[in-house]
Order: structure tokens, then sequence, then C-alpha cells
């Protein structure tokens, strides 16, 4: 048997596979408002026989948004607007479905990166950015605003608040945006984050309102739902948030209740210098899976079906998320099931594309049945 189509659990939450569709920001909202581009991209994807899609960063507040063209969930229109396309999925496909909360902090007000992505100041229609500290994340970007009590609060609410719309559209699973350089990765990287208070200086305290932001969501939605993070194990910068330090986030997400901690890398400071390679990040996975025995979702230019599998089965990551392989590729799963002699669901409206000598990938077909 594959172990990439083995069946596994997040907490309660029952996967068919150990396929996630990772979060890839589709920068094609109106106002943060769900489009007809998201009908068709999420339904698309939704086809794939992953286990479980994880929606693009969604912003919790105008002010986290990392453009003007982000998705959104900081309002009851914004829920309303991507209801439809939560519907449509659930007609015709199984996956499970999660959204990627986030708040870009002072990478915020920034444009689309097929429009170069450059920060957009306010006086050319961008917006002021918050963050931990006073600090751009390029030395001719704007300076953000540090936060303060009032501002911490906010952004404490704004995910709760948020949370609880992803509950209301029955989605089954949340995931915190604590990496590539948005705000919880900037309060815990020292790189972005020189507070003197309680929130910054030690690793105990540059952990501190990422970990407060994760306890009030958990505590927001109902126990069933899984609530995990997405961390940047290292930001491949001298000085900065290294794997050690994510181990010992990893443990306290754990204490915490977190189902799922999923591991990518970079994002916080433009000297990093990342060693791009199949699998470049899995490694940090696989620390944290062993020292934690925390859930873990490896990533980082995972393509080829024998490659994921060997992940899964040397137990380096207990999940792989596929970002640009499935934007390449949106039935990926379909013909790694193929390759691994698996089986995976597919809608009975495309049963007769399966190859007369792969007999049972979608289970018994009535093949060529009218």
């Amino acid at each position: 048997m594959s172990h990439l189509f083995s069946p596994y659990a997040l907490g309660s939450l029952e996967l068919a596979n150990r396929i996630a569709i990772a979060p890839m920001c589709q920068y094609s909202a109106n106002d943060g408002l769900a489009t007809d581009w998201h009908m068709i991209h999420y339904g698309h994807l939704a086809l794939s026989g992953a286990g479980i899609l994880i929606l693009e960063a969604t912003a919790i507040s105008p002010e986290g948004r990392i453009s003007a063209a982000d998705l959104g969930l900081w309002s009851d229109k914004h829920q309303q607007a991507l209801a439809p396309v939560v519907q449509a999925i659930r007609r015709y496909s199984p996956i499970k479905l999660a959204v990627q909360l986030a708040h870009a902090g002072r990478k915020a007000s920034s444009a689309p990166p097929f429009e170069g992505g450059q920060a957009v100041p306010p006086e050319k229609g961008g917006w002021q950015t918050v963050a931990p500290s006073a600090l751009p994340h390029g030395p001719a970007d704007p300076v953000p605003t540090a936060l303060d009590d009032a501002g911490l609060a906010k952004v404490k609410q704004d995910f709760v608040d948020a949370a609880l719309r992803v509950h209301a559209l029955g989605m089954e699973a949340i995931e915190l945006h604590g990496a590539h350089g948005y705000l919880l990765h900037q309060f815990l990287s020292p790189l972005a984050n020189q507070r003197n208070d309680q929130y910054g200086g030690t690793l105990e305290n540059r952990m501190r309102f990422p970990l407060e932001v994760f306890d009030a969501v958990r505590a927001a939605v109902p126990p069933g739902m899984a609530v995990g993070m997405r961390v940047s194990a290292s930001d491949w910068v001298k000085g900065g948030w290294d794997i050690e330090q994510s181990v010992a986030l990893a443990q306290q997400l754990k204490q915490r209740g977190a189902h799922f901690i999923h591991v990518s890398s970079g994002g916080v400071s433009p000297l990093q210098q990342i060693p791009l390679g199949p699998g470049y990040q899995v490694h940090f996975a696989q620390r944290i899976k062993a020292e934690t025995g925390m859930p873990t979702i490896g990533v980082g230019l995972i393509t080829e079906p024998l490659h994921a599998e060997a992940i899964i089965a040397n137990g380096q990551a207990d999940m792989v998320g596929l970002a640009r392989a499935m934007l390449y590729n949106p039935r990926w799963p379909w013909h790694a099931a193929a390759a691994l002699g698996a089986q995976v669901a597919a809608p009975p409206q495309y049963w007769r594309s399966q190859p007369r000598e792969l007999k049972n990938l979608f289970g018994d077909t009535r093949l060529g049945q009218r």
C-alpha cells in the first residue's frame, strides 16, 4: 500500500491521503471579496484528489492584506462572497477545506508579484503598515508603525473574528500564517522584532504574541475544528529565527492543542540565502516531527510522486504540501496514484479519462458505461 495515499487525521479531522494543497495567493479579490476567479480556481483544485485544500493567505483586516487584491475575511460581506465557492466544492468533491488566516504586517501594501511586488506607499494608493517594531522590510520600503497595546488587541480580535467566519462557512480547519515574513513571523524573528516589552527580546517574549493569537483562535472555534500554524523554520540569515527556536515554538503549540505545523522557511529578510533544491525544507519538518511528535506538513519543491512517497515512508513528515506543482498539474494526485499503484477520488464525470491499463485508479468506475 502507498504511504502517500494512506489515510491520516489532524485531530479528529480524517483525511483520505497525505497530500495537502498548500496556500497560494491569487491576488484576484475585489476589495477582499472572492470573485469568479476563486470559484474557477478552487473548484478546479478541489477535483484534484488531494486530502485537503488550504485556501490562500486570507487577510483578517484591510491593513493586513499583502496587496489590495488579496482575499479577505474581515466582514460578514466577505464571508458571504466566499460561501458560494465553498458550497460548490461541497457539492462535487469530498476534499477537506482549510483557510490560511493572515496579517502581512510590514510586508502589507505591496503590488502583486506579477506587477512587480514592490511596496506601495500611501501617497500612491497604499496604506500605512504595522509591525512589531518600526523597522522596514527592505531599506527602501516605508517604515511601519510599531503596534501598541490597542493595536495588538485589535489584531488578536481580528484573527478570532475571521476564525469564527471560517467555522460559519463550514470549513474543517484553520492555518495561522506564522511564516514568510508576515506579522506573526515578524514577532518571532529578532531581525524584525526589536521591542523592549513583554513581546520582544527573549525567545519566550518573541513567541508570546503568536501564541496568544493561537490560544484565542483555538478557544473561539469548536474542539473538533483542526487548528495549526505555518512557520518559517529558518530565516536563512545569521542571527535570525532558526530551527532550534522553531522546535521550541512547536513544543508550545503542541501543549496548546495545535493539530499540525506546516513547515516552510524564509521571507522575513531580503538578505536571505536559500539553497533551493527538491525537498530543500523537508529536513526542518523532519526535525520538528522527531523532537516534538507534532503532526507535520513538509514542503519545498516536491514535484515527483516517488519523492513524496519517500518523505512519508521515511517518516520525514506526516504529509506533503504541494503548491506550484499543483498549479502546473492540477491532477497531480491522480498521476501520483497511478505511479504508486494507489486509488484516488475523482468525480464520475471524469471516470472515462482513466487509461484502460489502470482499471482501479478511481475504484469501481464501470469504465466505458454510457
